[in-house]
């Protein structure tokens, strides 16, 4: 072993000590890893930040930022609507959002599927009231399974095939890789749906409904329009609708007056203004989901549209707003900014939002220009909560935002354009759209995520071309002998699954399919068991955050620390293992 493979075996070591033992974040012992590989010289220093370039750090941040796209559009409430129901078991929503991912997965790029979804896994959590770190990662996992099954599925089985075309003449077909990985995928997702996410550490994430249960929610205000779908509805065929958005419905308000018990059986006509109980989000969902207005509080301010944000105020004493109304301050005409709700300690508002007298102690939900809220807020004289991640659904334009995502992966899955490009013609699209604000464009992306990809690539490159995978592989091919083809297929399975896990997948299919074709070769047996055994191990990267990039996307989100993977991702190994070497054996015979 040469004194740089010694050097860079030591420091994977130490790199994975400390993010298992979970007191330093992740980013930093990446980050310093990668200046210590530097000072030691076993890092090119022209290499050192060629990571932050890599396409799997420009892919996650771009994910991330299409995320929040699909949220703002109205493209993950539309799923979430149709397909999710927040009053299941968690073990049922599970089976239910993994078996969606493993099918998108299968026919999209695994992480594009994961992109989809995961909005959609946290609203729900939101809703449930639980953190989203008990469904993320098993969604994550769902997804990563559902990529096994065909060969755009994920880059490993592309990386596979290409290599059996160089060795035997031909590559393998789209679904040669069902029979194999279709078997791990369902073995997989049946564990994850029923056991796995029992094993998940109980953290809150800041993500979900936990802190949004802190606070009470607001007495709000929604109009009809000329237009609109509930016009002959009577307020009480609503209910159904609103338990399942979370929302109370208190009463109407027409011609002035507010109706609370008769109103519930009188039809909805434009105009009509509807009063309910609800937080933020619950609100924004319901509003989007039956095609209401937000009230212009007398002066037509600027209703949901391009540009507006929704802000959480609290009152203090001597504040310009205390002791008034927003229509007395004039908050609509000299500020374009709508009063969407107030919060008084649970007290009921018997008046129309802009005719009631703001108090000390108040919270007030705005609708405010995006670039000027927090100038809103220091016009008024209050204080702006915590940024609770609140966003304002454009559901006039779910479908353009869905027909953008599902072209730019289509072409990806066809070959027509590589899929980081295609990713950032999303991103740029949805900027362009007005679907993210730019200037919320970076406060999107989890840095931290970003710097340890960024910093473990040039380390696991630097392992690659000092020989250490290298040797990895010499000493397989010794360690094997003269053994049974299972148990060598079995080994070459376990060391691939954990070349995975350190290093990307794409990078472990590379490495491993070579030595599976050495060892075929010096068995004089048929190759694509060996073949298949490295494109399902590759892709079974579960012990880490950073052995796939689905995983490290769910890092942030779900609160989850390093060590927090090998709990459900252990025992999923062993099972893929399990059940994969006997299908290859019936499937793929020696």
């Amino acid at each position: 072993m040469t004194q740089d493979q010694i050097l860079l075996f030591s420091l994977f070591g130490g790199v994975f000590a400390l993010l298992l033992w979970g007191r330093v974040r992740y980013d930093m012992v990446a980050f310093g890893a990668l200046l210590l590989g530097i000072v030691l010289g076993v890092v090119p220093a022209d290499q050192a930040f060629a990571g932050f370039g890599h396409p799997a750090v420009i892919v996650v941040a771009l994910v991330l930022i299409i995320s929040a796209g699909l949220v703002r559009s109205g493209a993950v409430l539309l799923i979430t609507r149709t397909l999710i129901d927040a009053s299941r078991s968690l073990g049922a929503h599970i089976a239910i959002m993994g078996g969606v991912g493993g099918v998108l997965s299968a026919f999209m790029n695994n992480v594009a599927a994961l992109a989809l979804l995961m909005p959609v896994d946290i609203a729900t959590a939101r809703k449930a009231g639980r953190s989203p770190g008990l469904s993320l990662m098993p969604l994550s996992f769902a997804t990563i399974l559902g990529g096994m099954v065909t060969l755009i599925g994920t880059p490993p089985n592309i990386i596979i095939a290409t290599f059996r075309e160089d060795a035997l003449g031909e590559p393998f077909a789209m679904f040669d890789f069902a029979p194999v990985g279709g078997v791990a995928a369902v073995a997989g997702l049946v564990f994850v749906a029923l056991v796995g996410w029992r094993l998940i550490p109980v953290r809150d994430s800041g993500v979900g409904g936990d802190r949004v249960a802190e606070l009470k929610p607001y007495i709000a205000e929604l109009r009809l329009p000329e237009d609109g779908k509930l016009a002959g509805k009577r307020l009480r065929e609503l209910e159904d609708e609103a338990a399942k958005a979370d929302v109370a419905l208190i009463g109407i308000v027409r011609d002035g007056r507010r109706r609370y018990g008769t109103g519930r059986t009188l039809k909805l006509a434009a105009g009509d203004v509807l009063v309910i109980e609800a937080d933020p989000a619950a609100l924004d969902e319901f509003r989007a989901a039956q095609g209401l207005e937000t009230p212009d509080n007398g002066s037509g301010a600027e209703a949901v549209g391009d540009g507006v944000s929704l802000v959480e105020m609290v009152v203090p004493e001597g504040a310009r707003i205390d002791g008034r109304t927003v229509e007395a301050v004039g908050l609509s005409w000299r500020q374009n900014t709508t009063l969407l709700g107030i919060a008084r300690q649970g007290e009921r508002i018997t008046k129309a939002l802009r005719k009631t007298v703001i108090r000390p102690g108040d919270i007030l939900l705005l609708l405010a220009p995006s670039d000027r809220s927090d100038d809103v807020v220091a016009w008024l004289g209050g204080m702006t909560l915590a940024d609770r991640g609140l966003s304002v659904t454009q559901e006039g334009k779910t479908w353009g935002a869905i027909a953008l995502f599902a072209a730019a992966v289509t072409a990806a899955a066809l070959g027509l354009i590589y899929l980081p490009v295609a990713l950032g013609i999303v991103a740029v699209g949805f900027v362009a759209m007005r679907v993210v604000p730019l200037s919320e464009l970076y406060d999107r992306i989890e840095w931290p995520v970003v710097v340890l990809l960024g910093s473990m690539i040039p380390l696991g490159a630097a392992l690659e071309t000092s020989g250490g995978t290298g040797l990895i592989a010499e000493a397989l091919v010794a360690l094997t002998g003269d053994w049974p083809a299972w148990a060598i297929l079995t080994v070459l399975m376990v060391v691939t699954m954990t070349l995975s896990d350190i290093l990307n997948n794409t990078a472990t299919a590379i490495v491993a399919a070579p030595v599976a074709i050495t060892m075929a070769e010096r068995l004089d047996v048929n190759p694509d068991p060996f073949l298949m055994a490295v494109a399902v191990a590759a892709s079974a990267a579960f012990l880490t955050p950073i052995g796939h990039k689905n995983n490290t996307l769910v890092l942030g989100p779900g609160g989850y620390r390093f060590g927090d993977y090998w709990r459900m991702g252990l025992p999923l190994e062993i099972l893929i293992i399990a059940v994969s070497v006997p299908a290859l054996l019936v499937f793929w015979p020696f």
